[in-house]
This record gives C-alpha cells, structure tokens and sequence, in this order.
C-alpha cells in the first residue's frame, strides 16, 4: 500500500505558485491514496529567523488557507510537525549517518547561506536531515500475527511482522536534490542495521515552475521585494488584475510558449493552463488573435475565478482560530499513532533498547 507524505512551511497565506506547484497536487493526492499525510513544517521554519508571535500567526493562516484550498482532514492527516516528537529524534539518528560534505554541496544550502552573509546556522545546513526524517519516519508499519507469512518488503521479528510501505513524497523540481538525500540516508541505514526502509519515491508535479511577474528568470515567492511579483491566493480581484496588468512580458503581442526566449509569457501561459486545467496547446488555442494586454487580463480573470470562493473560505476559518488548531492536534495525535511503533522498531535496530 502506498503512503504519500507531504509538507509546507508556515509563511502564512501561499501564493499562486504554492497553489499550482503543491497544494492543487494534495488535494488530488488525498483522492487517490487511503494514507495521506500533510504538514505544517513550523521546526523547518526556524531557520530561517522568525518572531515567536509572526510564527503562531503564520502557522494558522497556512492552515486556513490549506483547508480553504480543499484539504479535508477526513481524508488526510493534516498536523503539526513540532506537535510529532519523533521527526527531531529520529532527524538526530539519522544525522549521526550522514556526512558534512555532502550536506556543504546542496544548492538550497549556498544560496540561504549567502543571503545570510555566509553566517548560516547548523539549523539550516542539517535541515535537509530533518526532511528526510519526516518522510522516513511513516515509511514503515508495525502488524503482529499469528504466523509468519513471506511476501513483498516484509522482514520479521518473531511473530512481528513489519509491513513496509513505499512512501510517495510530492516534491517541485527545486526539492529532488533533498528527497535524493533521504533515500540515500534510507539506503545508508539499510545497510548499516539491516533492511528496514523503502527508498521513498517522487511524485513530481506536473505543473511547470511558475515564475515572478515581475522577472520570469526566477520563480515566484513570498520573500520577493517587488509586491507586483506574487500573486497571494488571498489577494482581492483588483490586485490580482494590477498584478497581471504590470507582469513583465515583451515587445512582441502575439500569445506563444517558448520559455526560453519569451520566458514572461511563457510563464502567463503557464499560470493559464494550470489554472484552468488546459493544456498548453489548448490555451494557445483559445488565445489566439489576442495580443499580451489583452491577454493578461484573461490570466488575470481566471485566477479570480478560481481564487474568490478560496478567499472568502480562508477568512471564515481565520476567524475561527480554536477550530484550526484543533485540526492540527487530532492530525498530530493519528500521526503519532503511525509514527510511534515505527520509531521504536527504530529505536531497538539502533541499539536505544
């Protein structure tokens, strides 16, 4: 049986890019497969410096924004990753396995280090440990029966029987290096104390990487300093049109896809057709005739369409904080239930008892 396990950082509402890149993909995922798990990943968000009180803030708003989004907690395990003590414990396990070199050579490490003037934490140079301790830590369920039976990845203790399951990781083109690093550290601790975890696999999303309105050399976030850059999936009908309106495109009208040397429409085409759930060659279609002006206003009407009944869900559960968090503890506390007997088979394989 196939586990899927995903997570966000809490900064808050996502934007266009969240949306299209990842939590569009969860809410399908959760159709699809009986064991799911979304997260909240606040210990992630710490490496990056944060005021106690914006962190609280930003972890509801993600979760709102989430449920908004379709996330139905009766199909998924939504929680809290801090709420789950087992991903810090088992990260410090398998950080014990894993060597410095290699964490020093991955680009999310150089480039968050740099904007950091190269004074970057432990924190964030091991986190990507703590990613591959979060997806590790549901790669395994504990059964016992009456006899021993042989099949598949199944390895045994006595009259325990160790169902492994093939943990799916939905992951953007920028997060593969990371999930490589997991089924590496898998690999690693297979080798060391014996057959135990699947090598996780990747799930990539469909979705092209949706880049910045405002330069389309680099993908669309949060942190951007130009506020015409990101489109929030919370932001009103009149923003989203000046947002699209001043999108960076060309000298050119006519509506094409060529990412290389049209990368600003390229990228409107993009937001267009996943957005809508065309295809390229469908909205290329659809646009014909129209020039860029014009054409920005259709990409702009869509994801008004799309986000308005999404703005107006996450603003009533804004106001219901007590129901959020109350979301992300009964998540936390089934996610504690998958997670504990793993953690102690884990726990014994390592010599702790």
């Amino acid at each position: 049986m196939d586990r899927i396990f995903s997570g966000i950082q809490p900064t808050g509402t996502p934007h266009l890019g969240n949306y299209l890149g990842a939590i569009q993909n969860w809410a399908r995922l959760q159709e699809q497969s009986s064991s799911v798990l979304y997260s909240i990943m606040d210990m992630h968000s710490l490496t990056m410096p944060k005021e106690p009180a914006v962190l609280r803030r930003n972890i509801l708003d993600t979760t709102a924004a989430i449920l908004a989004c379709g996330i139905d907690p009766k199909k998924c395990f939504l929680f809290r990753q801090s709420l789950v003590p087992e991903h810090a414990e088992l990260a410090w396990i398998l950080g014990c396995l894993t060597n410095v070199p290699r964490l020093l050579r991955l680009p999310q490490w150089k480039m968050k280090c740099t904007s950091q003037n190269n004074e970057g934490t432990v924190g964030l140079l091991t986190y990507p440990v703590l990613q591959a301790a979060d997806i590790l830590l549901y790669n395994g369920q504990l059964s016992e029966y009456g006899t021993i039976l042989a099949c598949g990845n199944i390895s045994f203790d006595r009259l325990k029987v160790y169902r492994l399951w093939s943990t799916h990781v939905p992951v953007g083109e920028d997060q593969v290096v990371h999930l490589e690093l997991a089924q590496d550290i898998a690999q690693h601790f297979n080798k060391k104390y014996g057959e135990f975890f699947p090598v996780p696999k990747a799930i990539l999303s469909t979705t092209k990487k949706i880049k910045s309105l405002r330069d389309p050399a680099v993908k669309m976030s949060k942190s951007d300093p130009q506020k015409l850059a990101t489109v929030s999936v919370a932001d009103s009908p009149d923003e989203i049109v000046l947002k699209f309106r001043k999108a960076v495109t060309d000298f050119t009208s006519e509506v094409t896809y060529d990412p290389v040397s049209r990368p600003g429409v390229s990228n409107l085409v993009s937001i267009h057709a996943a957005i809508t759930g065309l295809s390229i060659k469908e909205v290329l279609h659809q646009s014909a005739g129209l020039d860029t002006a014009r054409y920005k206003m259709v990409v702009a009407e869509s994801v008004i369409q799309k986000f308005a009944p999404i703005r107006n869900e996450i603003k009533k559960l804004q106001e219901d904080k007590s129901h959020l968090i109350k979301v992300l503890e009964d998540g936390a506390e089934k996610a504690k239930e998958l997670a504990a007997p793993i953690y102690q088979e884990i726990r014994r394989l390592v010599g702790f008892q």
